[in-house]
């Protein structure tokens, strides 16, 4: 690690060898809390409002391209941040991620921190989300081999990263895949298989925890867990579909609050059909005891080795975002239904419908939304649309004995360009609910002027209250929002007033606690 870290500051101090030879580029990313204690809505009584008062975090990444010859290098720092745990500080800086590799003709070559995915990434993604503080990187070596014009083989090695740690379970696995066409046809099929073997220590804990367990639910544990899927893409004029089906080997799994020897399964599919005017795509998929975790001791996002699909979709809009449900390992049975049907060139109207259970047959989710886009006035967008929803937040949100909450949101949106570079946009939304915190209005103004500025104000009003009332019984919760762009560099900067429930920002959705303060964020392209 040493070596390579002194290696890779010579080439970048080296500007002959470096920018004359090769291409060097990089990336920054930074957000900055300021924590303001506000008891009215219940943002205080942890280190970060009482004491600490600020935190963030921040990523800065190098890329080097020589010959078939990449490098990469990434630092990370967290100096009290709060993306891991909302209501405690993270402290750390290190060395993120770095890898090298090479290109040998049809052999490809990389060593260190991996990101990569078989298939839709069902059975095994190595994947990066800063927004939940999700670093799920393979350190250790990959090889891919391009072994014909129309099949490639990979294999990887190594173990998950953990902030800027690693977990001590080994992972391994390869990949096969197929790209072909058939007459008309377009197919890409391909099948994976991956290992993952526990480590002494982690197995003590399981150990330990099944013999806490009554003697009737004990069982002896395995070392080595095996999984293996088979996927396929096959696109025909305007048809196109996508299946993939995974099995995993019998292990201890966290289930009901205790250990059980199980095995577990996943099906997902889409199917999908456009032409002139109409498209339409089905989602699918069924899961069933389908944990992929470094080790049975890890929980919440920890030592996810996969990433589940989610066929709800995340909607953008504030208060549909509150209840946005997760994808589920244990139990799931999922269908999803969208159509977008373009009547005439300045009207588009979007129909979805989603249905969610467990395989017990237990309500999940339910949706029904409809949205229309209008264009045919000069300078004028308008944005019309309706959901119906019904949200198991006993189990999505982990609230013992709360009822389903059932919801109807009618919005709309408007866009008015006021010249070739500055349009001002308004959003109105109402959710009617008498679960949970209850009623709500969000009102939401934004002034745009291209290149560079945006600018937003809004409001989240509690209108009627519900069973239980937002943390200490406020009732307005504002956001005052600015953004510079000049060029690759951006600049945020917001007041933010937050009530607690699920959050969702530039797609990432999470359950957080109210928040109070200001938020800064610069990121940057070199």
């Amino acid at each position: 690690m040493k070596y390579f870290l002194k290696i890779f500051t010579v080439l970048l101090l080296s500007q002959s060898a470096v920018m004359a030879q090769g291409t060097l580029s990089g990336d920054l990313m930074l957000n900055a809390n300021f924590f303001m204690r506000d008891s009215a809505i219940n943002a205080a009584n942890n280190p970060l409002y009482d004491n600490y008062l600020s935190g963030g975090e921040s990523w800065l990444g190098l890329r080097y391209n020589y010959k078939g010859f990449t490098a990469t290098l990434r630092a990370d720092a967290f100096h009290n941040s709060n993306l891991f745990n909302p209501t405690q500080a993270l402290n750390g800086f290190g060395i993120g991620a770095w890898s090298v590799g090479k290109d040998f003709e049809n052999l490809s070559i990389t060593v260190g921190y991996i990101y990569d995915q078989i298939g839709s990434g069902v059975m095994f993604r190595a994947y990066e989300d800063r927004g939940l503080l999700i670093d799920n990187s393979l350190i250790g070596v990959r090889l891919k081999y391009q072994l014909t014009d129309n099949v490639f083989i990979k294999a990887f090695t190594g173990q998950q990263k953990f902030n800027l740690g690693k977990y001590n379970p080994v992972i391994k696995g390869a990949n096969v895949e197929g790209d072909y066409s058939v007459g008309k046809a377009h197919l890409i099929p391909g099948i994976g298989a991956l290992n993952r073997t526990l480590d002494q220590g982690s197995m003590d804990l399981v150990v330990s925890s099944i013999n806490s367990q009554d003697t009737n639910k004990r069982f002896v544990p395995k070392y080595n867990m095996y999984a293996f899927t088979a996927y396929n893409t096959l696109t025909l004029g305007g048809f196109s579909w996508y299946v993939e089906g995974s099995y995993k080997t019998y292990e201890a799994i966290l289930r009901d609050n205790f250990l059980q020897y199980k095995d577990g399964n996943v099906v997902f599919t889409t199917l999908g059909y456009a032409t002139k005017g109409v498209a339409v795509n089905f989602t699918g998929k069924r899961t069933q005891n389908y944990i992929m975790r470094t080790s049975p001791n890890e929980i919440l996002n920890r030592g996810m080795i996969n990433w589940q699909p989610i066929v709800a979709r995340l909607r953008p809009q504030r208060l549909m975002a509150r209840y946005t449900p997760a994808s589920q390992d244990i139990s799931e049975i999922a269908g999803g239904l969208d159509v977008l049907l373009t009547p005439m060139e300045t009207l588009d109207i979007t129909l979805n419908g989603t249905y969610i259970n467990t395989l017990e047959g237990v309500t999940l989710y339910r949706e029904g939304y409809m949205e229309t886009e209008y264009r045919g006035w000069k300078d004028w967008i308008v944005h019309v649309g309706f959901q119906y929803m019904e949200y198991n937040q006993e189990l999505y949100q982990v609230k013992p004995l709360v009822p389903i909450v059932r919801s109807m949101i009618p919005f709309f949106e408007v866009t008015k360009r006021l010249s070739k570079k500055t349009s001002i946009r308004t959003e109105w939304e109402y959710q009617d609910t008498k679960q949970d915190f209850g009623s709500w209005i969000f009102g939401l103004l934004e002034l745009t002027i291209a290149p560079k500025w945006s600018f937003a104000v809004s409001d989240m009003y509690n209108i009627v209250k519900g069973p239980v009332s937002p943390p200490g019984n406020s009732k307005h919760f504002y956001q005052f929002f600015t953004a510079y762009t000049n060029g690759p560099h951006r600049f945020t900067l917001a007041y933010v007033k937050q009530v607690e429930g699920i959050n969702c920002t530039g797609g990432v959705c999470r359950y957080e606690p109210a928040f109070s303060g200001v938020r800064f964020g610069c990121t940057s392209q070199f």
